[in-house]
């Protein structure tokens, strides 16, 4: 299978690296034009702009924004519709997720100083949280688990779920995870239209808090403009995985492995590291046996061409060195000793421990998220989680004898600002002496 080879000690490895894995969402200024004008108008005109838009870029005829809402009874309708196998499923995964998540859910604190002054930090949940799930090509239930539990499990007041539902399609498991995740309500909507009704609200949606899930370029534009308006999660770009393998894994496995990312589309990366050359030749060999197997061959080929690589390294040492150059969104440490291994780790979205860990399995139901930050930005940010739905007010109490010393630092350092205001307002509580 065509794809790019490296070696970790030519000359030029570095550059070559960074240009391969170098993804720069460039701004088309047109695309943001559109959205700009999308938003103005929904904003503007509310629920009219919303249901014209809807009509226009997925082909339905609704006639107001009734047409477009779903109620909460046919969510549940859509799970009892499931079959008994996919249920389960749904619902063992929900269960995983949650539990795993219920683990993240920070409380509130606070202490008192000598001077019986207390500090503290109250955390309390959002008001209203809006989630994306891409519709139209493909379903993602799995997206409607991992953005609306751990907001149910951080307590946030009111879940509202949009989703694209071009010709009117729904589908069951969509509908049927978002009864099992607890989604109060639900708009088929897509694009910039549904980004703007949460951010800005309409007669009909609410207006959200906080804007978390994956779209096309006009939904990432539509979440980076009303950015400050409400909160969101992540601009995402486009799947990748990093597969560390030291040749004792089936190739069979390891190609499947960097498949699962590529079948995505033409812009995802999948790449393998390894110090064992005959292994990278023998995963080739199963790349090429395997791919004609796929009903996404297409998509695949040209995805390894164009973003894939194999690269050979010294060592395994050698091979975390270029795993933290690339802070992959998905590491696999297909290795013996993995949890050893995973320490030199410093930059990754979500690390798969041991060859029986493909990342597959994180996508749908290990339990943590499957929202991973992307394009090396996992150097400064972290995996969707409950804490993204939780804010924190620090608490500050001053007892008069904690006032009085504070005071005492307040003011030399308010009038070394000259905040004469500062100063006198700390003074104030200052006690005299008798």
């Amino acid at each position: 299978m065509k794809t790019n080879r490296l070696n970790a000690n030519d000359a030029d490895f570095v550059p070559r690296l960074m240009a391969l894995t170098a993804w720069s969402e460039e701004r088309d200024e047109e695309v943001g034009e559109r959205v700009r004008g999308i938003l103005r108008d929904v904003a503007g005109r509310g629920d009219a702009a919303v249901v014209e838009y809807t009509n226009r870029f997925d082909r339905r005829d609704a006639a107001s924004m009734a047409d477009l809402t779903v109620e909460r009874a046919q969510l549940e309708a859509a799970l009892e519709r499931l079959p008994a196998e996919q249920r389960q499923a749904l619902e063992a995964a929900a269960e995983r997720v949650s539990d795993y998540h219920a683990r993240q859910k920070q409380d509130s604190w606070n202490y008192r100083d000598a001077h019986g002054t207390l500090l503290g930090q109250q955390v309390t949940p959002l008001d209203r949280a809006g989630i994306y799930v891409p519709g139209g090509k493909a379903a993602y239930p799995s997206s409607v688990l991992m953005n609306a539990l751990p907001a149910r499990v951080a307590g946030v007041g009111e879940i509202v779920m949009v989703s694209p539902a071009p010709d009117g399609e729904l589908n069951d498991m969509v509908l049927a995870a978002a009864a099992v995740a607890g989604v109060e309500r639900f708009f088929t909507l897509g694009g910039a239209q549904a980004v703007g009704a949460l951010a800005f609200g309409t007669e009909t949606v609410p207006a959200v808090d906080k804007i978390v899930g994956p779209g096309n370029i006009y939904v990432a534009e539509a979440k980076r403009q009303v950015f400050g308006k409400v909160g969101i999660d992540m601009i995402a770009g486009p799947s990748e995985i990093l597969v560390v393998c030291d040749g004792k894994t089936d190739p069979d496995w390891i190609a499947m492995d960097l498949f699962s990312q590529a079948e995505h589309d033409e812009e995802a990366q999948s790449i393998l590291v390894s110090p064992d050359a005959d292994f990278l030749a023998r995963v080739e060999e199963a790349m090429e046996r395997l791919a004609p197997t796929l009903e996404r061959e297409t998509v695949i080929r040209t995805s390894m061409a164009n973003r894939g690589a194999l690269i050979q390294v010294d060592d395994l040492d050698q091979a975390m060195e270029v795993v933290n150059r690339i802070c992959p969104e998905h590491l696999e440490l297909s290795l013996d000793d993995s949890e050893v291994w995973a320490k030199k780790v410093r930059h990754a979205g979500a690390i798969f421990l041991g060859r029986h860990t493909p990342e597959a399995l994180g996508d749908y139901c290990a339990g943590p998220n499957h929202v991973l930050p992307t394009s090396a930005t996992s150097r400064f940010s972290s995996p969707l989680g409950v804490y993204d739905f939780q804010k924190r007010s620090s608490l500050i109490g001053c007892s008069p004898e904690g006032a009085s010393e504070l005071g005492k630092i307040a003011s030399v350092l308010a009038r070394a600002e000259s905040l004469t205001a500062h100063a006198r307002s700390a003074e104030m509580r200052i006690k005299k002496p008798v």
